[in-house]
């Protein structure tokens, strides 16, 4: 690895580190702002759907954007404007300025920025795997490894924060973190833009992404065209949301009834959670080190088999804690090696020119059932009892998660690129 190419690997870790933290915090953050300044549950769910929704549309819009003006270019953009309008909402607050309508479009605003700039981070990760010279798993994991334990610490910094300085604060603590993470990216790319200035350079290669005079809604086709046409691509996507819904259901409503029982608490909820947690980033690290050499459709089918079921069924089946603890360790670390296989794979098949709009497509996808989770929990959980939800919700689990297994085109999990790899230009 060159150190131009080590600069821009650990360079893009780091934004993306203190990205995910400053995000976790304002996931605390900003529903506590509102119950501080209001007293009302249902704005605070106005003020996340407020941002869920710009969020997911513009992770679609964003696409075209990504692959005409780079990357690097939209993923500093974004996140120097997220710095301001973050900021905004704890200062126009403390000046009398903000009223609820107004932070409602401020929180829109954030998610709307947050959306293409997450999808421009990711679709960083061919030019990096290129210039750092090493296997896209190496990648891949590496990132996995850094957003699981920037989720698990900056949980626990926005608490912390919250209690010592209160939302207001912490909201614009939240918003320096996105203007470290603009100077970091800019930094550490800095040579790549210098190597590859002028956006679309790539284009026209053949793979259908050629930009020229092609209109914004025909390039917003193009990756759409090219998702639907990829069996392997779009059966990811699919299987991605539906696993989304049904852990949004159990993280927001099934863990936190089971842990309402006596002798459970917060306490056990929050051991279990960061537990899962710190496995899963135990084993996206060993993804990263060994995931080239690992089959990767087997380890696909034995990660998801212990991930999948056994963790609603100890939970069904009132299993002691400890038992309990041992299922969530192995589970945990077994859906470490999840991410970085299947994101090895999206963008070893993504053609360079396309990458930003099929990327932002599919997590957009991924994404959309998200809202629906923790009231399809809560129904399961008023219509047929705690129980029951969690073994239904675990076989739906483990069914979507197998359809694979009886799947041909999967094994082209196992396919892997050349030795030489086209990476996107960074911009």
């Amino acid at each position: 690895m060159t150190t131009g190419g080590r600069r821009a690997l650990y360079g893009w870790l780091t934004a993306d580190a203190v990205s995910v933290t400053g995000t976790r915090v304002s996931m605390i953050a900003i529903p506590l702002f509102v119950l501080d300044s209001t007293g009302s549950a249902t704005r605070t769910g106005l003020a996340a759907l407020a941002e869920m929704l710009p969020l997911v549309l513009f992770k679609v819009l964003g696409g075209p954007l990504i692959d005409r003006l780079g990357a690097r270019r939209i993923s500093i953009t974004c996140d120097l404007a997220s710095l301001v309008v973050v900021a905004s909402i704890p200062l126009l607050h403390d000046a009398g300025l903000l009223s609820f309508g107004g932070f409602l479009a401020l929180v829109a605003a954030a998610g709307a920025l947050r959306g293409p700039g997450d999808a421009a981070k990711h679709s960083l990760v061919p030019t990096l795997v290129g210039v750092a010279g090493v296997s896209t798993e190496r990648v891949t994991g590496l990132s996995a490894t850094v957003e699981r334990t920037a989720s698990l610490l900056g949980a626990g910094l926005g608490g912390l924060l919250i209690a010592a300085v209160g939302p207001d604060d912490a909201l614009l603590i939240d918003a320096a973190s996105f203007g470290v993470s603009a100077l970091v990216l800019a930094w550490a790319t800095a040579r790549l833009a210098a190597e590859k200035d002028q956006p679309g350079d790539e284009a026209g290669d053949g793979a259908g992404g050629g930009e020229g005079d092609t209109s914004y809604a025909d390039q917003l086709r193009q990756g759409w065209a090219f998702l639907r046409g990829d069996r392997v691509l779009l059966g990811i996507t699919v299987m991605v949301s539906l696993t989304n819904l049904l852990d949004a259901a159990w993280a927001s409503v099934l863990m936190p009834v089971w842990s309402l029982e006596p002798g459970r608490g917060a306490a056990a909820l929050g051991l279990l959670f960061g537990l899962f947690s710190g496995m899963s980033a135990l084993g996206a690290l060993c993804a990263a080190t060994w995931g080239e050499r690992l089959p990767r459709y087997r380890i696909y089918l034995g990660a998801f088999v212990l991930t999948s079921l056994p963790r609603f069924l100890v939970l069904a089946f009132d299993t002691p804690l400890a038992g309990v603890l041992a299922v969530f360790a192995i589970g945990g670390f077994a859906s470490g090696f999840i991410n970085p296989i299947l994101g090895a794979v999206i963008y070893e098949r993504i053609p360079s020119p396309l990458m930003g709009r099929v990327t932002s497509l599919s997590t957009a996808m991924c994404w959309s059932l998200m809202p629906l989770g923790g009231l399809l929990g809560g129904v399961l959980v008023d219509a047929i009892d705690l129980s029951p939800a969690m073994i239904v919700v675990g076989v739906a689990y483990l069914a979507v998660t197998m359809l694979p297994a009886i799947d041909p085109r999967w094994r082209e999990l196992d396919r892997r690129p050349g030795p030489t790899l086209d990476a996107s230009p960074a911009h």
